[in-house]
């Protein structure tokens, strides 16, 4: 299928993800798992999450393989591959042809991945979280729609579970809910995959790397660049009126999305809902008055990244994933 690994799309954490081609002609793409204890548990979890569902929004797992210990899943092939090389492609150097997609067409991608968290937590027979929703797990067709993929930390509950058992924290760092680390802050729900849309929604909005301000110093972090940078940024950027509202719109809801306490957080139906709502209406709420509790919390996370998190079980593969894709 893949005439000897020929052609290469990509190569992280778990494996190299490469481009094949099946006896009907259909181009997909299949990623090669290395061997290790925790690749072939995330082979499972995608068996056994994507491989039940079908959505717009969600990419279709078309088969896999297991031999042994090899291990490889065939997917759908995504011809404009991972929304972060468009979401940050001003700020990476030696990039070539790749367009900059217009606010309006952020826009949209981020209602489709919102449709596709929604479909996940309530349009299944189970409830499935994610864990790990981040640019580099949001795959674009040849039409640019987004589809959610690498559900290797994904868990299925029952949906009549609103608290969800969780041994370990998982997930990457700038996008990880803050109670995956701090059992005090609320309990693990659905609500740490809205906090993770939120960080993803502001990275869209100001097109600008959560994690490059984190690993430079807290106080560039990006909720405070938002509050004190984002209406200068986006007034002398080359825009629209329109796509200067639609960006505001974008880090209103993704404000209200990234609240350090899941309660105060709005459910995936709500986030919808604002995004398809009229631009006026969600204009009208202000951002937090102070976003210090912020801060806070990502202070202690980053201090947290700096020491390894010693004694609680964090899935490395997934950040060194982040920083090598």
């Amino acid at each position: 299928m893949t005439k000897n690994f020929k052609h290469k799309l990509g190569e992280g954490g778990f494996g190299s993800v490469y481009r094949a081609e099946l006896r009907s002609k259909r181009i997909v793409a299949v990623k090669v798992l290395r061997k290790s204890q925790t690749n072939a548990q995330q082979f499972i979890n995608e068996v056994a999450t994507i491989g039940r569902i079908r959505h717009v929004n969600v990419v279709q797992l078309i088969g896999y393989c297991a031999e042994r210990t090899k291990r490889a899943l065939v997917y759908e092939f995504m011809h404009n591959g991972s929304l972060e090389k468009y979401t940050f492609s001003q700020e990476q150097e030696n990039i070539i042809d790749i367009p900059t997609l217009s606010y309006e067409k952020m826009y949209h991608i981020s209602l489709g991945v919102a449709r596709g968290i929604q479909y996940l937590h309530r349009g299944c027979d189970m409830q499935i979280i994610h864990f790990d929703i981040k640019p580099h797990n949001i795959l674009l067709d040849e039409n640019f729609n987004p589809k959610i993929s690498d559900f290797g930390l994904a868990k299925l509950y029952s949906k009549d579970e609103s608290v969800l058992s969780l041994t370990a924290a998982r997930g990457t760092f700038g996008y990880m809910a803050p109670e995956l680390l701090y059992k005090n802050i609320g309990r693990v729900s659905s609500k740490a995959d809205v906090y993770s849309f939120g960080m993803l929604l502001m990275e869209m909005a100001g097109r600008k790397k959560n994690m490059n301000a984190v690993e430079n110093s807290w106080q560039n972090y990006f909720a405070r660049w938002v509050y004190d940078q984002f209406e200068e940024t986006i007034e002398v950027s080359n825009v629209t009126e329109e796509e200067k509202n639609i960006a505001k719109k974008m880090i209103v809801i993704a404000s209200k999305c990234i609240q350090m306490k899941p309660d105060d957080r709005p459910s995936m139906n709500k986030v919808i809902e604002m995004l398809e709502g009229d631009d006026d209406d969600v204009l009208q709420d202000v951002l937090p008055a102070d976003p210090e509790p912020l801060l806070t919390w990502h202070r202690m996370s980053t201090a947290g990244h700096e020491n390894g998190f010693d004694g609680i079980e964090i899935h490395h593969e997934l950040c060194v994933e982040e920083q090598t894709a």
